[in-house]
């Protein structure tokens, strides 16, 4: 029996900023986007395996939805995890959560739509064998719509 829990085979340690502070003695809400763009772009490279050139982007983002599950203080070990959830012919959808490394505790979660993108036309596109190929290796299972 297939379980219906992701796995996280990414995981990036964070560190905290002073300035990522607000005066409610937590780390700003705004703050977490930029924790899962970074957790995703080393993410990407870790499925690719090299560095990703964005100047050349075939993937770009088109939804992303985030849930702030719990304050996150500057004293706290974090960490942003991220997986894919599934893949369709022209996206694939990532699943991603901010956790306390020491208790485990989840922070936030955010879930994203990456679009196929012709950087030539400016236009979507279908998402490339290579990146589905790339990422079901790494995933380790087919997450391919069926």
């Amino acid at each position: 029996m297939e379980s219906n829990l992701p796995t996280f085979r990414h995981t990036l340690p964070l560190q905290l900023r002073f300035n990522d502070v607000d005066l409610l003695g937590h780390v700003n809400n705004s703050i977490y986007f930029s924790f899962y763009d970074l957790g995703k772009a080393r993410y990407f490279e870790a499925v690719k395996t090299q560095n990703i050139d964005w100047k050349k982007a075939d993937v770009v983002v088109a939804n992303v939805n985030a849930d702030f599950v719990s304050p996150i203080y500057p004293s706290e070990t974090i960490a942003v995890q991220t997986c894919t959830i599934e893949i369709g012919n022209r996206s694939f959808k990532l699943l991603q959560q901010i956790v306390n490394t020491q208790t485990g505790q989840i922070k936030g979660i955010c879930r994203t739509v990456m679009v196929g993108f012709d950087i030539g036309t400016g236009s979507a596109a279908p998402i490339s064998d290579e990146w589905k190929e790339a990422i079901c290796q790494f995933e380790g299972k087919d997450l391919r719509k069926k």
